[in-house]
């Protein structure tokens, strides 16, 4: 059984997306949400197996749950279910580690077949978003490191330990240390002076 926590702020949309979802056997809506904020408080006290999360809501939109959620190493699945397909989204996404993006106007059929697959460990896109993605590549641009990574490599740059950088962001060791691997895996880089090297050369030790 997949168990499944809708984050989206139209509740007659809630309604209907977990109609559509019991229909089927392997999945169960466990919880819903309102935002973000709803959403992070159940997961602390809920096992959810695979989040699908709107994007533009109050209080806490989908994409700074999507970055808190990778950043704490829990571990539920991400899939954003949004009505944009610009850039912009599709990038942001990418970059803070979605497992999925699909757009809400996918017959239901391809949302259980995303569900599935995310849940078993594989990631799913619609059509529309692969070809954004295709573009991408295609243009020579890569995913880059995330605002918070950024900042990471900032303080870094500043000769900075993890105890001190965990001080400055608020965040503990733990996630200070999670941001650095992540950063050293986007960028292929194996060493703390390669991080700051990189740092300097991209402008963000000022």
């Amino acid at each position: 059984m997949i168990r499944v926590l809708l984050v989206d702020d139209h509740p007659l949309f809630r309604e209907g997306l977990r109609y559509r979802l019991s229909l089927d056997s392997d999945i169960e809506v466990q919880a819903e949400a309102d935002n973000g904020l709803q959403a992070l408080a159940i997961l602390k006290d809920m096992p959810i197996d695979l989040v699908l999360t709107d994007i533009n809501m109050p209080q806490m939109d989908g994409m700074y749950l999507l970055e808190l959620i990778k950043e704490q190493e829990m571990s539920c699945k991400v899939v954003m279910l949004s009505m944009h397909d610009n850039r912009e989204y599709i990038m942001a996404a990418m970059r803070y580690g979605a497992d999925g993006y699909i757009l809400k106007d996918v017959p239901g059929k391809e949302l259980i077949e995303a569900i599935k697959k995310v849940a078993a460990g594989k990631r799913y896109f619609s059509a529309e978003v692969v070809d954004t993605l295709s573009q991408e590549l295609a243009s020579g641009k890569q995913v880059l490191v995330t605002q918070r990574e950024q900042l990471v490599l900032r303080l870094i740059s500043l000769g900075m330990n993890n105890k001190r950088i965990a001080l400055e962001m608020n965040v503990s060791v733990r996630t200070v240390e999670t941001h650095k691997r992540n950063i050293k895996q986007k960028l292929a880089i194996d060493s703390t002076a390669g991080l700051v090297r990189y740092a300097i050369d991209h402008g963000l030790d000022r």
